[in-house]
């Protein structure tokens, strides 16, 4: 894990947090994003745990720079801001989660989890923003629009309901009383049902369908 963030103090938290969760170490800090993208490419971290606004380079400069290099590391992008602008410049340069500081310490680690199996992450604030900027932008889509979405068995919906309200694999298992690996198998069948090609199209998918609404997810916040 890398930690990047220009405040001393909350990094300082941070890094705490981390070397104390399970399976979790602290490989590196940077205060700006040059040194997290020379950091990235040195201490070689499965995670980066990014801020935003940074000196010398933000966190988005960096992202895309991480991305750019090739590193297999996922990038975490944390910050105080829920700006649609923020959501939709992270998602666009690669970024594998997006999660408010405000995010209890067990949702940031849960989220740090879910990214390094893989999955993109972003907490229920976070989803609404970005559902609601896409269905503005995207007015004219309606349920009648979304090929293949009466193929799904009433599990593969229910799957499809759960990753709409913007929570992991692991806390859907639990729901759903199966393991991780059945509900990863169920949300790639509606993936290629609905000709979707990432978790992010599948929340959307979610909401477009009706199987969530804004309601239904800050129940889950």
């Amino acid at each position: 894990m890398l930690v990047v963030d220009d405040q001393p103090l909350f990094r300082a938290g941070l890094v705490a947090l981390l070397n104390a969760a399970a399976g979790m170490t602290v490989v590196g800090e940077a205060a700006d994003g040059d040194t997290a993208v020379r950091l990235a490419e040195s201490s070689g971290p499965d995670v980066v745990l990014m801020d935003v606004r940074m000196p010398r380079m933000t966190g988005f400069a960096a992202l895309e720079r991480i991305v750019a290099s090739g590193s297999p590391a996922r990038v975490l992008i944390l910050t105080t801001s829920d700006l649609d602008e923020h959501v939709c410049e992270a998602l666009r340069l690669g970024a594998a989660g997006f999660v408010l500081k405000e995010s209890e310490p067990a949702r940031l680690l849960a989220a740090i989890t879910a990214v390094a199996c893989g999955e993109m992450q972003f907490s229920p604030a976070v989803m609404r923003r970005l559902v609601a900027a896409y269905l503005r932008a995207d007015a004219a889509a309606t349920p009648s629009s979304l090929p293949g979405l009466g193929e799904l068995t009433g599990r593969e919906r229910e799957v499809l309901r759960l990753v709409g309200t913007g929570i992991t694999n692991a806390d859907i298992a639990a729901r759903l009383t199966v393991t991780e690996g059945t509900v990863k198998t169920h949300l790639n069948r509606v993936m290629t049902k609905l000709r979707l090609t990432s978790r992010a199209q599948a929340v959307v998918t979610a909401y477009e369908s009706g199987l969530v609404t804004p309601q239904l997810v800050a129940r889950t916040a």
